[in-house]
């Protein structure tokens, strides 16, 4: 831990929205490992963000180095691989915060809801890693399309759901991090809300022709 900065991993961090929020976090001054199935390829995006945000503590690594190093884990990888990329560093989460940020997406029709049967694909992910793991879901609702350019005003606020009240402290101070508002949205049982959120998004954008459609919590103080 660096400056009281937390070390994060961004798994599955070679990608559009892995890959943004990597590059927001280390721009804030945190120390960011990019973990991906391929070292080099993490490597080669590791390298590339470090080129471009002067000062960048950023490194590449498979997603068991990233996972091992990073004292939070983030995990962006498409649904279809978060519970297999997760369990895979099951050891390396022990006692850690896992940030979910899966949206339970299948393709082709992905402006449609489609939730893991009894649940969400977050709660589902805490039963497989057990309570060992505190998995707090978060970031859902943010479209990648502008989190590389970090200038960007990004209108859309972040729903933070966990069953841990700190760990959710701990995501929502990452969220401010990244230039973003995060919400305390109660239990991991809610994060239902912000995965369903993203096919209505999707359906929006579409509809709209926009590429980034958003949410807003209003009424609060300040």
């Amino acid at each position: 831990m660096a400056d009281g900065k937390p070390t994060l991993a961004v798994l599955g961090g070679t990608g559009k929205e892995g890959s943004g929020l990597a590059a927001r976090w280390a721009a804030a001054g945190y120390e960011v490992m990019i973990g991906g199935r391929d070292a080099g390829k993490a490597e080669a995006a590791a390298a590339e963000l470090a080129a471009a945000i002067p000062g960048a503590n950023v490194r590449g690594a498979d997603n068991a180095a990233a996972a091992a190093a990073g004292e939070i884990v983030v995990l962006t990888v498409p649904y279809a691989a978060q519970q297999a990329t997760a369990l895979a560093v099951k050891d390396a989460l022990a006692g850690k915060i896992l940030v979910d940020v899966t949206v339970p997406l299948v393709p082709p029709k992905v402006n449609r809801v489609q939730l893991p049967q009894g649940g969400s694909a977050a709660m589902a992910l805490q039963a497989a890693l057990g309570e060992g793991v505190r998995v707090v879901s978060a970031f859902q609702n943010i479209s990648a399309h502008h989190l590389h350019d970090l200038d960007h005003e990004l209108d859309c606020d972040v729903l933070v759901a966990g069953d841990d009240i700190a760990a959710r402290e701990a995501v929502i101070a990452l969220a401010e991090a990244a230039k973003l508002r995060g919400f305390h949205a109660g239990p991991l049982c809610n994060s239902v809300v912000a995965e369903a959120l993203t096919s209505v998004l999707i359906s929006i954008n579409q509809r709209y022709k926009v590429p980034s459609a958003g949410i807003r919590i209003t009424g609060l103080p300040g």
